[in-house]
């Protein structure tokens, strides 16, 4: 049995307002994901099995990593939050913000409205994204030596949901939380995944590099 690590991808184009402009990595977000991948090397980290997700941050990601042919899956893309918010601005007037603190009250807010159904006509209902991320966590397994994953802040938020029994605040409290390029990993205890590491960025900590723990 092994474990499974799960690596939000760097950051984006922050100043995207649409899912399609801000699929890709700034150029700090290139240097995030090279910094992770020497230290994984450094490390001597031993990832026999690699997934991500089929968005192109992910994918970038993985690369300047410096991991080879991960497997695509699109049961670990991002939940489509900005089209999500525009339909929650359109039928409940919750303008959609432009700045970090204005994010920190939306996306709780956005998360509760989609989870309880008072968004109507999503990408997807948070259910099927729930059954979604429970179905990819399972057949990734922890058979086959140890697994890491390439994905984003919300599903890794939903993972710890799953694996930690959080309602929709919480939830929304540690996707707020969740860092680019940082790792995040579950062990088999017993019969459950449970989380061991939480938001570590090793690469990010020297003193030249604090400026590159971001959240956007």
């Amino acid at each position: 049995m092994s474990h499974i690590t799960l690596v939000r991808h760097g950051q984006a184009n922050t100043a995207a307002r649409d899912e399609k402009n801000y699929d890709k990595l700034s150029e700090l977000g290139h240097q995030q994901a090279r910094w992770l991948g020497t230290h994984l090397r450094d490390t001597r980290a031993h990832h026999p099995r690699v997934y991500c997700g089929t968005l192109v941050r992910h994918i970038e990601t993985a690369a300047s990593m410096g991991l080879s042919d991960p497997i695509q899956d699109p049961r670990l893309n991002e939940i489509e939050y900005f089209n999500i918010a525009k339909l929650f601005e359109e039928q409940h007037g919750e303008v959609v913000p432009t700045d970090r603190e204005g994010f920190v009250e939306h996306l709780p807010k956005t998360f509760a409205a989609w989870a309880s159904g008072k968004i109507s006509g999503t990408p997807e209902t948070f259910a099927e994204f729930e059954a979604r991320v429970s179905g990819a966590l399972h057949d990734i397994g922890t058979e086959g030596g140890p697994a890491i994953v390439v994905t984003s802040g919300g599903l890794i938020s939903m993972v710890v949901r799953q694996v930690m029994g959080l309602d929709v605040p919480s939830m929304a409290r540690v996707a707020l939380a969740i860092m680019n390029t940082s790792m995040h990993r579950l062990h088999p205890i017993g019969p459950q995944l449970s989380p061991v590491l939480f938001n570590a960025v090793p690469h990010l900590e020297a003193p030249d590099r604090q400026f590159a723990q971001t959240h956007l």
